[in-house]
């Protein structure tokens, strides 16, 4: 997890020095803050860890844990559809094309923000790709929308959607728009994710909250 912390720093001072207007300091993460935040998490959980304004956009910098994935039980056979909630808004196609292979459900995409991922414990498959169809947008007030992510799109995909095994110390990027969700974790998978927000929809200034409590 060091050497990720260390990555963390390079990718915080180079971005700085892109930045137009911003902070003229550094932001650190150390070790002892990630494992913090991680200790009372529980089983699938996203947690930002920081967010700066550098000027030009925010970076956002989060902690995701992942669980073992377990296949949903089968719909018993004349039960009636789940109801989706009071405050559903879809996304996407209504359906996808006939014969179009698609993806593991739990997929989820985000209209500005892209992602870096640096797996730092664990493995799994990892989905990305292809059209998210009768998907659940994220609420206005959702915590994916206010802290995680920004506006983003949640469910199957259909298309030219891939699947890859990670393990620790492999980087994904993945851009705006493009799905992605996880498959295949048979203990746990544990990664950063830096999160250029070019639209300052994030709260800048915010810091996990157990971060927080250890510099009292």
């Amino acid at each position: 997890m060091k050497k990720a912390v260390l990555g963390l720093a390079v990718l915080f001072t180079s971005t700085l020095g892109f930045a137009q207007s911003g902070p003229t300091k550094a932001f650190d993460i150390t070790d002892a803050e990630i494992k913090e935040v991680l200790k009372g998490a529980p089983p699938k959980v996203d947690q930002q860890l920081m967010v700066v304004d550098i000027g030009k956009y925010n970076i956002a910098v989060g902690v995701i844990y992942r669980g073992k994935t377990v296949a949903p039980a089968p719909r018993p056979a004349g039960s009636p559809a789940p109801q989706r909630p009071a405050n559903f808004v879809k996304c996407g196609p209504d359906a996808p094309p006939a014969g179009a292979k698609l993806s593991p459900p739990g997929l989820i995409s985000h209209d500005a923000e892209l992602e870096t991922y640096q797996i730092i414990s664990g493995s799994g498959t990892l989905v990305t790709g292809g059209t998210i169809f009768n998907g659940s947008r994220s609420a206005p007030d959702s915590e994916v929308t206010k802290i995680l992510n920004g506006p983003s799109c949640s469910g199957t995909a259909y298309g030219d959607w891939v699947s890859r095994v990670v393990h620790v110390g492999d980087v994904i990027i993945i851009p705006p728009n493009v799905a992605h969700g996880w498959t295949g974790i048979e203990d746990h998978v544990t990664y950063l994710s830096v999160r250029p927000d070019p639209d300052h929809v994030l709260p800048a200034g915010y810091v996990n909250p157990a971060i927080t409590a250890m510099k009292k």
